[in-house]
């Protein structure tokens, strides 16, 4: 069968770092090709050089066994190339459906006039199709991360692309709205369309693809039909090394209780507990209220708000400089958007809850905001230039790293942590672990929002389970089952 995608010898160079070097792949009509790698491996420079949002020093690209050049965004889907990024692409005050056709309104009206109407109604037929229960009229401000991700990936459908690259789409996934993309992926495989699916999710990638291509360093280590190689070799490949352990969990005496909320969605509810020297998780679909608790303890959302007994003392935060105050920190599940300034520099995300602290006079004490940045860089082995790097140019992993740091530059009791794991690699959830293990041995309190059930059970010492607002079961970490979790989520 002839390819309908060839790279051949790609290579990209940014100031410092060669992000390709002599990278070459071929896709396949019907296929799901896997790309994985480390973060700043290239996957994503690879997909936005076929996506005509960067441009390749030297090699060349094929389609149909015929020589193209991506020079921008347009050329690529004129070419029958779509992409889904892991960071959305998307105009928050305009509707799902002014989404979903943004820059081919042409398709639902004419050339100079923007038939709204029509546009709406075809954005519902398309939703519909696919099962999504959405309004079309709806603001993309008003959705759900999981909710967005579905509008990309109906955008991308919209086109009726020959090529699909997806980077990281089940990142913001329940368990149930990933099983829904792969019926999706399996509908686009049927009709001829060629996938390349980058993600972190391992399972995931062995699940639905059909061959792997690994990256590492910029550079492809080895390509293999998924049922001729394993888990543990794939991430061998990727690291350079052996990953024996993926969940280095290790086990704390129970301290004092650090919080505790009574009544989650209600007086008759059952409430939570988090105690010094343990990891807490909570699990549940997108939408049970998981995400809502956190917000709401870290003063995020006030209309959302929660007693809490926190050290002994009732409090009721109404912003995040509040909980701050009072010792907790959060790792919202939208790095990008919540937890890091990508325009600021390493240094200063790092120092932003400490700014208070470090005042002389009226100035920013530097050598002591450099000091405190240096000592996170070093003990998170965050990978920088330098902490004056700006942070939007560093991988995902790494700028994950840059949000936890400063709340453990700011020492707080209790850390919040939603999704901390999503769209990083193995390496880098490793490490995470590692710091979590860390954070509990020193006696803090850690409370662990996941989708990720593996995660969930591996890394907590008890779990509670949440369902439409309410906390409706508290099990053992560790030996509880997915099954288990599974039938109280639903």
């Amino acid at each position: 069968m002839q390819p309908i995608l060839q790279i051949s010898g790609i290579r990209k160079d940014f100031p410092g770092v060669r992000a390709l070097d002599d990278v070459s792949l071929d896709l396949y009509p019907s296929e799901v090709l896997g790309l994985v790698g480390e973060n700043g491996a290239g996957k994503s420079t690879l997909l936005k050089i076929l996506s005509g949002a960067l441009q390749k020093d030297s090699g060349e690209i094929r389609i149909d066994d015929s020589p193209v050049t991506i020079s921008n965004p347009k050329t690529s889907q004129d070419l029958g190339i779509t992409v889904i990024y892991q960071d959305f692409n998307l105009v928050p005050q305009l509707s799902i459906a002014r989404n979903i056709f943004l820059g081919h309104e042409s398709l639902v009206g004419s050339r100079f006039i923007l038939k709204n109407k029509r546009m709406i109604q075809t954005s519902g037929q398309l939703l519909k199709k696919l099962g999504i229960d959405l309004d079309p009229g709806r603001l993309v401000a008003d959705l759900t991360v999981a909710e967005k991700q579905m509008v990309e990936i109906v955008r991308a459908l919209s086109l009726e692309s020959k090529i699909v690259l997806m980077d990281e789409p089940s990142g913001p996934l329940s368990e149930h709205e990933v099983n829904f993309l792969f019926r999706i992926i399996q509908t686009l495989k049927e009709k001829g369309v060629a996938i390349v699916y980058v993600s972190h999710r391992l399972e995931e990638v062995f699940q639905i693809a059909d061959r792997v291509s690994i990256l590492r360093d910029g550079s492809l280590i080895a390509t293999h039909p998924a049922v001729e190689t394993d888990m543990n070799e794939v991430i061998r490949l990727m690291v350079g090394r052996e990953i024996k352990d993926h969940y280095p969990k290790l086990s704390h005496d129970r301290g004092d209780l650090v919080l505790e909320i009574k009544g989650i969605g209600g007086d008759d509810a059952a409430g939570l507990k988090v105690h010094a020297g343990e990891v807490v998780g909570v699990a549940g679909l997108v939408g049970s209220g998981r995400t809502e608790l956190a917000y709401a303890l870290f003063g995020v959302n006030r209309s959302g708000q929660v007693e809490a007994i926190f050290n002994d003392k009732m409090v009721q935060p109404r912003s995040p400089w509040e909980a701050i105050q009072m010792g907790i920190g959060m790792v919202p599940e939208d790095r990008k958007e919540q937890g890091v300034i990508t325009e600021m520099s390493v240094r200063e995300n790092i120092t932003l809850p400490l700014l208070g602290e470090m005042r002389r006079w009226m100035m920013i004490d530097r050598r002591r905001q450099n000091d405190v940045a240096d000592t996170q860089v070093s003990q998170l082995n965050i990978q920088t230039t330098s902490i004056h790097q700006i942070t939007r140019n560093l991988s995902g992993g790494n700028q994950q790293k840059v949000v936890l740091s400063k709340w453990l530059a700011k020492r707080c009791e209790l850390l919040i942590l939603d999704e901390p794991t999503r769209g990083i690699d193995v390496g880098a959830k490793y490490e995470m672990y590692k710091i979590m293990n860390s954070l509990v041995a020193e006696g803090k309190a850690v409370l662990l929002i996941s989708s990720d059930l593996p995660e969930v059970i591996a890394m907590s010492d008890r779990i509670y389970v949440m369902r439409d607002g309410q906390i409706v079961a508290e099990l053992p970490g560790q030996t509880t089952s997915q099954e288990a979790i599974i039938q109280h989520i639903t």
